[in-house]
């Protein structure tokens, strides 16, 4: 059980957490506009929707013992694992030059993503004032999305300065989630009653998956985060037929716009609740891959990333936070868990039949963007039909009105 949050929101622990956020953000996504050459070149071109689809199937089958382990064991070792995995990775790629290999790695590189991201939201959860966890959650978004937009276009530079070698990108990928585990040791565990790490702890039942009470959070997930495994596959291709030169561009652009949202859409969760908030993100995310979809111009490119931006910037804090109102209040690391395994199963899902379809014709890209489009405003009349059956409670949280207070 974890103690209370403070009264606080930007606490040595929150800020020194957001940090460590960003360069494990960084680090996995520093080579991701580089993996699809990369893999191209090996010969294993036809596989290019394996490289995020493999990643995250280990990242959604990792979350209901990370969420488990989180409420157990504690936060700081799930998070501990999730780096780590990142530094081994890191030092592997350049080993494993080969295509079987790399698939491989890709497999279990997505232990990071099952790991820390889930050990983190939950500490934040412990941290922060319930009434403020909207915008606590759109500032951890926001340090996130600086790793992740800093990061692309540097690893695309280093590729082209090093002659095309793609390994000190590697290698540096493995330095930044070093730096992000040297930060985790100045936190404390906020889990007080917590237990010794043993075997049967891997042991989960049909309780351990999921939260029940989340459920319509992961559902929203799939419906809008299919977009994201459409555009990490399929995006660099389109970066050279428009004629950009860095592929990393189109993640700058994207992060940058995201960041505008965040803070003040997560505020804006917090007083009008998550169900609008999140009704918003849907129609800005089904916008945005259609103008993807019609994308001949780097003018274009440029507007579809900001669009893409800002739909997943006000998404993002608000499905954070609605999964932790929803979630059983002991139970917060299960809660995100199942709304983790949604964002994997959507990322995944995405990227591989967008990887498929594609099958590395360009005049094939289109349809998946419109197959991604449909998918986001099936979200919106998903939240327009079963929204109202959540209320706002005096603590700005959102709960099923047939369960009044938990």
């Amino acid at each position: 059980m974890s103690h209370v949050p403070p009264a606080r929101l930007y606490s040595t622990p929150f800020l020194l957490l957001c940090i460590s956020h960003a360069l494990f953000a960084a680090s996995f996504n520093i080579m991701i506009p580089e993996l699809p050459s990369y893999l191209e070149g090996m010969g294993g071109g036809e596989h290019k929707g394996l490289i995020i689809a493999l990643f995250t199937i280990t990242a959604g089958l990792s979350r209901p013992f990370s969420g488990k382990l989180a409420d157990t064991v504690g936060r700081m070792p799930v998070m501990y694992v999730g780096t780590f995995a990142c530094v081994i990775c890191g030092l592997l790629y350049p080993a494993l030059h080969f295509v079987a290999g790399f698939l491989v790695l890709r497999f279990f590189h997505g232990f990071s993503t099952g790991f820390k991201p889930t050990g983190t939201s939950a500490y934040v959860a412990d941290v922060v004032p319930p009434g403020r966890l909207g915008e606590a959650m759109g500032w951890l978004g926001i340090c996130f999305s600086i790793g992740a937009s800093a990061s692309p276009p540097l690893g695309s530079w280093m590729v082209k300065y090093f002659g095309g070698n793609p390994d000190p990108m590697f290698y540096t990928s493995t330095v930044l989630a070093i730096a992000s585990m040297a930060i985790l040791m100045n936190l404390k565990e906020t889990v007080h009653k917590k237990h010794i790490f043993r075997l049967e702890l891997l042991k989960v039942t049909r309780d351990d998956v999921y939260d029940p009470l989340a459920i319509p959070a992961g559902i929203i997930m799939i419906f809008c985060y299919i977009s994201y495994g459409v555009i990490l596959t399929l995006v660099p291709d389109l970066s050279d037929e428009v004629g950009l030169t860095n592929r990393g561009t189109f993640f700058t652009i994207f992060t940058l716009s995201s960041i505008s949202t965040r803070l003040f859409a997560g505020k804006i969760s917090d007083r009008l609740g998550r169900v609008p908030v999140l009704k918003a993100s849907a129609i800005l995310i089904g916008i945005s891959m259609l103008v993807f979809a019609n994308t001949a111009t780097p003018m274009m490119l440029y507007l579809a990333s900001a669009l893409f931006g800002l739909g997943i910037g006000i998404f993002s804090p608000a499905i954070n936070a609605w999964t932790v109102d929803l979630g059983d209040p002991a139970r917060k690391g299960r809660a995100i868990a199942t709304m983790y395994i949604a964002l994997e199963i959507a990322i995944g899902g995405g990227a591989f039949l967008g990887g498929w379809y594609f099958a590395n014709d360009i005049h094939r890209m289109p349809a998946v963007f419109y197959f991604a489009a449909a998918m986001s405003f099936a979200g919106w009349i998903y939240l327009t039909v079963y929204g109202k059956r959540y209320a706002i409670n005096s603590s700005n949280q959102q709960i099923p009105e047939s369960t009044n207070q938990r």
